[in-house]
């Protein structure tokens, strides 16, 4: 039987025809040197340079982080010296006061105010007591009537307070306050307006809690202030009394109006 018979595959020292041949390790090999830098010229890769710090020795690293350090303490104590020079006056610019100012002036000078209202450093009260004329003809002065003590008891506890519960006896003080000098003459255009409301809010308070009593009338309203210091911290060094400060404005009778229930 002849050995081409079968396919027994071609004699010995026969030339197989091959096919086209992959050549893998090579593809890779040329992948690789296409990303190396310098592999096409033949020289070995070279690794990316440093820069910044990093690429300084390590002995001007130690200068540079020195440095910065240096910037990072002085920009730290520039913001800190004018945070406490717009600041409201508290125990530290009491005590460093003189220090901040040789600081600040007259090349950081700030003309503009960091807490806008300054915190409150004093509780004041606004309390009202009325003349009355009684259904039988007679007249009487009533006491004093803490408005401000109404309006904390109704906050008190209160998760949804109102904005009159809050503000609104407050604001018309201020206003009045804003709007007269210290003999409660007006100092503006707008004083009458101050008078005229804080007038209303109060004759309607009393009108509520039926101060007149049953037939009464009011005819005139007084207003005054208790003002007292709010106590200092157990570590602060201020001393600060305890005695009150009353303001006790002139007495304003009702007009026509606004007798009688007709304060609106």
């Amino acid at each position: 039987m002849n050995a081409y018979d079968g396919g027994a595959g071609p004699p010995r020292g026969a030339e197989v025809p091959q096919g086209p041949e992959t050549p893998v390790a090579e593809s890779v090999d040329a992948a690789e040197s296409a990303q190396a830098p310098g592999a096409q010229d033949g020289s070995p890769a070279v690794p990316d340079p440093r820069s910044g710090v990093a690429a300084l020795s390590p002995r001007y690293q130690v200068v540079a982080a020195l440095a910065l350090a240096v910037v990072a303490v002085a920009v730290c104590v520039h913001v800190g010296m004018v945070f406490l020079h717009v600041a409201p006056s508290n125990t530290v610019t009491k005590t460093h006061g003189e220090a901040i100012d040789e600081y600040i002036y007259p090349e950081f000078e700030q003309n503009w105010k960091l807490f806008a209202p300054n915190p409150l450093q004093q509780n004041i009260a606004v309390q009202v007591r009325a003349d009355v004329r009684t259904a039988d003809g007679a007249a009487r002065t009533t006491g004093w009537f803490d408005l401000s003590a109404q309006d904390g008891r109704s906050i008190d506890g209160n998760l949804v307070p109102s904005h009159t519960q809050q503000n609104q006896l407050r604001r018309a003080w201020d206003f009045y306050v804003g709007s007269h000098d210290s003999e409660d003459r007006s100092a503006g255009p707008r004083g009458p307006l101050a008078e005229t409301y804080l007038r209303n809010i109060v004759v309607l308070r009393l009108e509520r809690g039926d101060a007149a009593g049953r037939g009464g009338v009011i005819e005139r309203v007084q207003v005054r202030s208790r003002t007292t210091n709010v106590p200092a911290p157990e570590w602060g060094t201020d001393k600060v009394t305890s005695k009150p400060v009353y303001r006790v404005l002139p007495w304003w009778a009702l007009p026509a109006g606004e007798t009688e229930g007709g304060a609106r």
